[in-house]
């Protein structure tokens, strides 16, 4: 059997089975921290949602991942119906109760809400938004570089679903996992609807070739806020970045490949389709680019 690994693969902590969970504005403990069969997101996948990190008393750049699901909420015209400040109330307290001090995540979550019957129209979303916030103790573990596999599922055009949307609607993030872990690989490497290198299932993509950083447009990928971090700490630090298409044929002569996201923040990938990246192992510029994030946020 094929010892997959993930982005988002954490240490075990015992500390998690106790936490609580805020729901609606209670904070639950696991076993109770339910949502109606009828709430919009389960039933329908019809809400935003927003990873955020803790590192040392400081959740990273809680303002422009709050501005995002602000966004996300008014292109879905969903009301959260709580101001940006509630929201990080919210954040705050579910800290303090969980006594979280450094090496967190939180998962913040916002539906529709509960539906009167159990159909599509949204003016059946009757009771006002559901809104959740999962916080475990989180480091991340990854024993070796992961593996990716190109799918044939696309990040697809702005018009069919917004590929810049952080939605509850993630399966066809899931059926690109899927095909990836059935060809042997981790996660899934997605091309957009041009044929061009664009993102996984899970996190923004980049590769690195002569000393240059490649990532996609940012047209068919999540508008991610560790990408931007990256891009923005290599220009300041004498990295030549570039947000350009470019191909499998460039992906696969690359001297280094790394993904970004909230949890990982930068993931070494060792392998695609079969092929060898670089060493194999984590490269020069994806390890000064990790410590000068690290610096960055303080971790």
């Amino acid at each position: 059997m094929i010892d997959h690994v993930s982005t988002h693969q954490a240490e075990e902590d015992a500390r998690n089975d106790q936490i609580l969970i805020w729901v609606d504005g209670v904070l639950k403990p696991k076993a109770q921290a339910v949502v109606s069969v009828y709430d919009s997101g389960f039933m329908l996948g019809d809400g935003v949602w927003e990873g955020i990190r803790l590192y040392n008393g400081k959740w990273t750049f809680l303002d422009e991942h709050i501005d995002r699901l602000f966004e996300a909420a008014k292109a879905i015209d969903l009301d959260i119906a709580r101001s940006r400040e509630d929201v990080i109330a919210a954040v705050l307290e579910t800290q303090a109760a969980n006594g979280m001090t450094t090496d967190a995540h939180a998962r913040l979550m916002v539906t529709r809400g509960v539906k009167t019957r159990p159909f599509q129209h949204p003016r059946l979303s009757q009771q006002g938004p559901t809104m959740v916030i999962i916080m475990e103790h989180s480091r991340q573990k990854l024993p070796r570089p992961i593996t990716l596999a190109t799918v044939p599922h696309l990040r697809g055009l702005p018009m069919t679903q917004d590929p810049k949307l952080n939605s509850h609607s993630k399966l066809n993030c899931i059926l690109a996992c899927i095909a990836a872990q059935k060809a042997g690989a981790d996660e899934a490497l997605m091309l957009d609807v041009h044929g061009f290198v664009n993102t996984t299932n899970a996190c923004n993509f980049f590769i690195v070739r002569k000393g240059e950083l490649w990532t996609s447009t940012g047209d068919y990928c999540m508008n991610g806020i560790t990408r931007q971090k990256v891009l923005d700490l290599a220009r300041a630090n004498g990295i030549t970045a570039r947000e350009r298409n470019f191909s499998l044929v460039d992906t696969y002569g690359a001297d280094e490949a790394f993904l970004t996201g909230t949890f990982g923040a930068q993931t070494p990938v060792g392998m695609i389709d079969g092929r060898q990246i670089g060493s194999g192992q984590m490269g020069p510029v994806t390890e000064r680019l990790r410590e000068l994030y690290k610096k960055l946020v303080g971790a």
